[in-house]
């Protein structure tokens, strides 16, 4: 049987094997494996060029998992993404052509891109877990897990994702440039040959499959959480909804998360118990995006990162 030490232990060789392709950015592959084993989604912010794309699909890879690729775009609809109902006259029968949600890990790109009617359909798949073509329910893939990007930096032809949408993803990743010892690591990489769409010269293999996934998530769910950390998590909660600066607080829902990537957290280190600093540095990737700012805080040039950090330095840390 696995014990959470075997678990850290795989995990690390996810993590040397994905390091095999990502220079730095050590911080984002941490926390999409921490929303991998609690079962979530993810949005990443990021400049473009910065391996949003290529960091999860060689998660998919190491992890021999199905992997696809939407491009979201102002004419995408919902059936280009879930599929649709199709009459073969040669039959004389309807057939379900599948859309590529239909697949084990989904990039959706630029998701902030794409009219609400479309998001909704995506949101009915995160939530449920399956979709509904012409009112008959199909099951998706199991593990599921859809990893959706945007540009912080571009607002002109975008839809906004309404708040709904944002709290069902488990984390918000923020990736930004790297070090300039990591870039020139890039460089050197690029200048032997290597080539982004063609991953498998670099000698990617599974370390994973879906089986050992979900035994190790089976594993992750019993680890330990203290009466006291449980009760430094729900302290930092309540407290955004009394924050001076925060028109909306973090929802009961955000409580969960925290909880659930905080144990995933001390799982990819090797423990089978919670510390305070687990809870912390998962604090900012769980409630950063579930926040809504009072405009007064946006005039005084405050953003949810500043506000989080400013109140987790004021919970006290139980010892």
């Amino acid at each position: 049987m696995l014990t959470v030490d075997a678990v850290g232990e795989s995990l690390q060789r996810v993590q040397a094997q994905i390091g095999r392709v990502i220079v730095g950015q050590q911080g984002a592959i941490e926390q999409a494996l921490c929303a991998l084993l609690a079962d979530g989604h993810i949005l990443i912010e990021g400049v473009p060029g910065i391996a949003k794309t290529l960091l999860v699909r060689v998660i998919a890879q190491t992890l021999g998992l199905q992997f696809r690729r939407v491009q979201f775009t102002p004419d995408l609809m919902p059936s280009d993404l879930i599929g649709t109902t199709l009459y073969e006259a040669q039959s004389g029968e309807f057939r379900v052509r599948y859309g590529p949600i239909f697949a084990n890990i989904i990039l959706a790109d630029e998701v902030n891109r794409t009219p609400p009617k479309t998001q909704s359909a995506l949101l009915e798949a995160m939530e449920e877990r399956q979709v509904t073509i012409d009112g008959i329910s199909h099951p998706l893939p199991q593990p599921f897990m859809v990893f959706a990007t945007q540009n912080p930096i571009e607002y002109e032809g975008t839809y906004p994702l309404p708040e709904a949408q944002l709290d069902r993803f488990l984390l918000k990743i923020v990736m930004d440039y790297p070090s300039e010892a990591e870039e020139r690591a890039i460089l050197s990489l690029h200048d032997s040959g290597f080539r982004t769409h063609q991953l498998e010269q670099v000698g990617l293999t599974p370390v994973m499959d879906a089986e050992e996934l979900q035994r190790i998530r089976a594993i992750v769910r019993l680890v330990e959480v203290s009466d006291a950390v449980r009760d430094y998590m729900l302290q930092i909660i309540r407290r955004t909804r009394q924050n001076e600066y925060l028109l909306v607080g973090a929802s009961p829902r955000a409580g969960i998360a925290l909880l659930l990537v905080s144990k995933a957290l001390a799982a990819i280190r090797g423990r089978g118990f919670v510390t305070p600093d687990d809870v912390k540095q998962m604090a900012l990737p769980v409630l950063r995006h579930r926040l809504i700012l009072k405009p007064e805080a946006e005039v005084e040039g405050l953003n949810t990162d500043r506000i989080l950090m400013s109140l987790l330095e004021a919970v006290p840390v139980p010892r």
